[in-house]
């Protein structure tokens, strides 16, 4: 029979959540909801010396945004594996337990090497030129730990309450095999694995030993990381293999690594062209926050479809999808090898479809929040026709004011270039009789100002629309002329007229 699907995010409160990491957490969601399963939040905090203020809190902020829900975990509601922070996890003795059966089995054991000790050793090593020192089958025999000291020494030790750690015993010339969904069969000889610190001398496990414990405690079926995991997956093998739970050992996938958009190295958080993480960022260790996708204006479901297509195929050419459409097709074989190379400029088209999506009465309730700020305030009617005309210049809502600014303010006759090409006694003239025109239109719409238009070309000849766009907006571009005169109004367009042939 078939395990529940049961997948976990499991990040460290040692920072802001990054892209990577909600690419992770919405990889797994979209398993668990394509497979009816269960998607678990778990913090690993079991590294107490890199724990940053407030880190946790924005992780779950952060996927609240995005729209990826957990079913239990931290934030989300206590499930029946509840506590979800290894650190609470820890004080029940579940992972000393595990532990102590790795000793009594004879796969793993005490040191008693002080970091100071370790730090000597590995100086020695560096002048002697071996860079890659580890702790490991050969190096063991030569340091302090319960396997070259006596029994008897290594009892008055424990018993004294000496500091130590608890290391995994890794064979020393042993193939490891394992099956990873996305990359397949891996190899690895056990001499290139080191003996990985289990349990801490404060007691508290390492990740190692900790996410293993608690997958198996939880259920986990799939345990789906970052690529960065990959070259300690050996040691988790052996861990499995040791406290006799390979079988119920969850499958594994590795993800690959999001790139730089050159595709030189991951995305870093220093990356300042675009943002690295989904909502701003201040971390307490520095001075300067980072800005996050949602304060740049992304809509999260935008956000989330370009995460998901970062390495993912769904099997068609279809990009825009809802988290349903994404989870219907989601598969980890269509999960590629190699890193994915982050595109700023398809984020920012994959926002405008969503833009587009919105309805004109969204939009305009979103404008009005950027109006405020600006000491603008218009009626409802207005903003929605004004986001009709304007909605498919932009990216972004905060861009409705860059493109339509002079719906608001009376503007300024910036296009020099144009006035200077275009500008003469005939057009002076031709202006002035649409004025004119203008002023005795009884209708006020898009269709009589163009009929009204129309009548006056036909009568005096061409009237250079470009010009007069200019002299009523300030800008040489922008939304249908007809229209974006019907909705300024006619007292707003004549006044503007009078100022513009004033100047000029």
């Amino acid at each position: 029979m078939e395990k529940r699907v049961r997948v976990r995010f499991a990040p460290s409160p040692t920072g802001g959540l990054h892209m990577g990491g909600v690419r992770t957490a919405l990889f797994n969601y979209l398993f668990a909801k394509k497979h009816g399963g269960d998607f678990i939040l778990r913090i690993e905090d079991t590294d107490q010396t890199r724990f940053v203020p407030g880190a946790e809190e924005y992780i779950v902020n952060a996927l609240k945004w995005c729209g990826i829900a957990p079913n239990e975990g931290v934030g989300f509601g206590d499930g029946p594996h509840a506590p979800y922070r290894q650190s609470e996890r820890k004080e029940t003795g579940i992972y000393k337990k595990y532990a102590d059966k790795l000793i009594e089995s004879g796969h793993a054991y005490y040191a008693f090497d002080t970091a100071e000790e370790l730090e000597e050793v590995r100086k020695r090593m560096e002048a002697a030129k071996v860079t890659s020192w580890q702790y490991n089958a050969v190096t063991r025999q030569t340091l302090r730990n319960s396997l070259t000291l006596p029994d008897d020494e290594v009892k008055r030790l424990l018993d004294g309450g000496e500091k130590h750690v608890i290391r995994l015993k890794v064979p020393r010339n042993e193939e490891i095999r394992f099956h990873d969904i996305i990359r397949g069969w891996v190899v690895v000889n056990s001499s290139q694995v080191d003996d990985k610190v289990l349990l801490k001398s404060d007691g508290m496990p390492t990740y190692h030993l900790a996410h293993i414990v608690d997958d198996i405690e939880m259920q986990i079926s799939h345990a789906v990381r970052g690529e960065e995991w990959l070259p300690s997956a050996p040691a988790h093998i052996l861990i499995y293999r040791y406290l006799g739970l390979e079988s119920e050992m969850p499958k594994l996938a590795h993800l690959p690594l999001i790139l730089n958009p050159d595709g030189n190295g991951k995305i870093s958080k220093r990356e300042a062209r675009f943002p690295v993480f989904p909502l701003s960022w201040q971390d307490p260790r520095e001075s300067t926050p980072y800005i996050g996708y949602r304060e740049s204006g992304y809509y999260p479901e935008a956000f989330v479809n370009i995460l998901a297509l970062l390495g993912w195929n769904p099997g068609n050419n279809q990009e825009i999808m809802s988290l349903d459409e994404m989870a219907a097709l989601f598969e980890f074989e269509r999960v590629n090898k190699s890193g994915a190379k982050f595109d700023p400029e398809k984020a920012k088209w994959f926002n405008q479809q969503y833009l587009r999506k919105r309805s004109d009465d969204e939009l305009a309730e979103e404008f009005k929040q950027i109006l405020k700020q600006r000491n603008h305030s218009r009626k409802d009617e207005f903003l929605v026709e004004f986001c009709k005309l304007v909605k498919e210049k932009v990216q972004f809502v905060k861009e409705f004011w860059d493109h339509g600014s002079y719906f608001f303010e009376e503007p300024k006759l910036q296009v020099e270039a144009v006035i200077a090409k275009k500008w003469n006694p005939q057009s002076k003239e031709l202006m002035k009789e649409l004025q004119t025109v203008l002023e005795t239109l009884d209708s006020w719409n898009t269709e009589a100002i163009h009929a009204a238009f129309d009548a006056l070309v036909k009568e005096k000849g061409k009237i250079d629309m470009q010009l007069l766009r200019v002299l009523l907006t300030g800008a040489a571009g922008g939304p249908h002329l007809f229209d974006m005169l019907a909705l300024l109004g006619k007292e707003e367009i004549l006044k503007r007229f009078a100022t513009a042939l004033k100047k000029l």
